[in-house]
């Protein structure tokens, strides 16, 4: 995507900007998780690539040519609303990816449950792509790529997840930019029944991350710093052998009708994602998949 269409949708991203707040989000009432990183995250590796801002309110993720950094959360969660803001990293990114996910595995186990934000890194004016995907019991292939209305590297957004029984939507700021649905049937592509840690790293992924891996990364511009402030989750935080917050009670928001499905003004602004701002959708995708996903048809 080059500088043609930035000045032909220009206009178009502005006026969407302009109506998000029509859009809904997590409501007011419920109280945020304490947003101290101590309290809700411990440091996965590399804690020398890891700094705090002097109030530590605000988190940095360094990537240089020795390594990345990533952090998790020490609580597991089965369903809720998860929302993190962040800032990516400026000027020329290509081959780095910033990613902000929920995993059931502390590494990459093969039945693992996965629910992902990734962000490609691209050249100096070049728009960011942000990449979803979703498996379950190890299975991905799921990926979706959007574009942005917004320059995600001037200042802070957020990204957030809803996860309950009937869908998963992944959110920015206030819109809705992609919808996993549940057929409320046992099936192979939605993921209910593992309890998720949150988790964000910053690595170098040059060899495919941007243009297919065509454009690699210039340690001359490292080190690559992410910016992460605002955790809030809230969710059914796992206990074993079973938490008591299970999601078919009800009792919380994020599992109550009005969580079920996109409100209206929610669908609009989804729509207008999906005509403007999808470059990518594995749904649509028949040479990859000659016979479509089964979710794909619900």
């Amino acid at each position: 995507m080059g500088g043609a269409w930035l000045s032909s949708s220009w206009l178009l991203l502005l006026c969407f900007a302009s109506s998000m707040s029509r859009s809904w989000a997590a409501p007011a009432k419920n109280p945020p998780t304490s947003s101290s990183f101590k309290d809700n995250f411990h440091i996965m590796w590399a804690e020398d690539h890891f700094k705090t801002s002097p109030d530590g309110q605000v988190w940095y993720l360094f990537l240089d040519k020795k390594t990345g950094c990533g952090f998790q959360t020490r609580q597991r969660f089965r369903f809720g609303w998860f929302s993190m803001k962040l800032k990516l990293v400026g000027g020329d990114s290509a081959g780095v990816v910033t990613a902000y996910y929920m995993c059931s595995d502390l590494g990459a186990g093969p039945d693992r449950d996965e629910l992902d934000f990734e962000f490609l890194g691209n050249r100096t004016g070049q728009p960011y792509t942000i990449q979803t995907n979703v498996y379950k019991s190890g299975i991905g292939g799921r990926e979706m790529r959007h574009i942005l209305w917004f320059d995600p590297t001037e200042d802070f957004h957020t990204y957030s997840i809803l996860w309950n029984s009937h869908h998963i939507v992944f959110f920015v700021d206030r819109v809705p930019i992609r919808v996993h649905k549940n057929s409320g049937k046992p099936n192979n592509y939605f993921p209910n029944e593992k309890p998720m840690y949150m988790f964000s790293s910053i690595w170098n992924a040059d060899d495919w991350a941007t243009r297919g891996g065509l454009e690699k990364t210039d340690w001359k511009n490292a080190p690559f710093v992410s910016s992460y402030k605002d955790f809030h989750a809230d969710g059914c935080p796992w206990e074993d052998p079973y938490p008591a917050c299970v999601s078919t009670t009800t009792e919380h928001w994020w599992d109550q009708y009005e969580a079920w499905s996109l409100t209206d003004n929610q669908l609009e602004d989804f729509g207008w994602v999906g005509r403007n701002l999808v470059i990518y959708d594995y749904c649509t995708d028949k040479e990859r998949y000659p016979t479509l996903p089964e979710e794909c048809n619900i």
